[in-house]
């Protein structure tokens, strides 16, 4: 397996300490959380984030108090902020939290969960939204890799690939933000499904990783002289899966490409997240129609009801060394705004984490 931790251009970063209480506890807890002060306006800035401090009351029977040890950030944070969220709303997020006081006999004390508890130090559940470490999870696996190729990130190629691709062997994949926590699964997943796989990503170390965890073909779209060019000499053929995190320009040009009756998984469109001004696109209707593709909307939360099939499933390609992973990891919850304006900046390998 591949893990790596990043110090983010050798900046000293201190890390918080976390504080532990046993499970008899009664003590007043601080819960320090970031809010969203003001809407984003093109890329997030730190000013746009406020971090806030909370006192936690004590527990009621059948809630829980946790303590994020990992907590994620995402992409999809930049356009769900926009639609769902108000100002001074606590930042949508997930972690992985220790459970550090239980009032709920379905929960024991010590226990690692994934939770969706917001960017939050600690906090307080009923148990409903936890969701425990696939079983048999080894002892040597980062517990953060739940956040990512074993989570919601590995769900998404899972089943994006699996169930809307539909992929079988021989065919050809292309899949955008490559070397990024969905992105890199989207093509080993693939690759186990006996097909070739194209990735395009923004910088050569990307291409580099990406050839060492199995990628056939793959180029640096920032440096290419043609987009056209580069997906046509990776794959003269044309594609019959595309699987798009970007959006934007790369869509309208990849499209053009696809092979008679291919499938366009549409993930996401992170070229477009950070738009002040609405861009226009080419006209898709003429190669949808002409080459009979079909072109589907995707978000994974809709697939939580086999979550626990593909879980196991991805755990088992983790451990059979299948299913590699690299890790940003950013020290210290005060850094977690500079992290996800990372994200947008193109600096993380894989999946970003926070590490508190």
């Amino acid at each position: 397996m591949l893990s790596g931790t990043d110090k983010n251009n050798g900046q000293n970063i201190e890390m918080i300490q976390r504080h532990s209480f046993p499970p008899s506890c009664s003590k007043m807890v601080t819960a320090k959380a970031w809010a969203l002060k003001k809407h984003f306006d093109g890329l997030p800035k730190a000013s746009d984030l406020e971090l806030i401090t909370t006192e936690l009351p004590n527990l009621k029977d059948g809630q829980l108090l946790l303590e994020s040890v990992f907590l994620s950030v995402d992409p999809y944070m930049r356009p769900y902020s926009q639609r769902d969220m108000k100002e001074g709303d606590i930042m949508v997020g997930t972690q992985v939290a220790r459970i550090v006081e239980s009032k709920n006999p379905a929960f024991t004390a010590g226990t690692f969960v994934v939770a969706r508890g917001g960017w939050r130090t600690h906090f307080i559940s009923d148990g409903k939204d936890l969701l425990l470490l696939p079983s048999g999870w080894p002892e040597s696996l980062p517990k953060s890799v739940a956040l990512g190729t074993v989570g919601m990130p590995g769900l998404t190629a899972y089943f994006g690939l699996l169930e809307i691709c539909k992929i079988k062997p021989g065919e050809t994949v292309l899949v955008n933000a490559a070397a990024g926590a969905v992105g890199s699964v989207v093509g080993q997943i693939a690759k186990i499904g006996g097909c070739k796989v194209v990735g395009s990503t923004g910088s050569d170390d990307k291409v580099a990783y990406l050839k060492s965890i199995g990628f056939d073909e793959a180029f640096n779209y920032k440096t290419v002289a043609s987009l056209d060019e580069a997906l046509r000499k990776a794959s003269p053929d044309g594609y019959d899966c595309f699987f798009d995190n970007v959006g934007g320009e790369f869509s309208s040009v990849a499209i053009h490409q696809m092979k008679m009756f291919g499938r366009i998984v549409v993930c996401g469109a992170v070229s477009q997240y950070n738009n002040t001004v609405p861009q226009k696109g080419t006209f898709v209707q003429f190669p949808i129609v002409f080459k009979q593709l079909r072109m589907e909307g995707f978000i994974v939360t809709n697939w939580y009801n086999r979550q626990e099939e593909a879980l196991k499933a991805l755990l088992k390609w983790v451990v059979e060394g299948k299913l590699k992973f690299h890790e940003h990891i950013t020290e210290g919850f005060e850094n977690m705004p500079m992290a996800f304006i990372g994200l947008f900046k193109g600096e993380n390998l894989g999946k970003a984490i926070v590490k508190v």
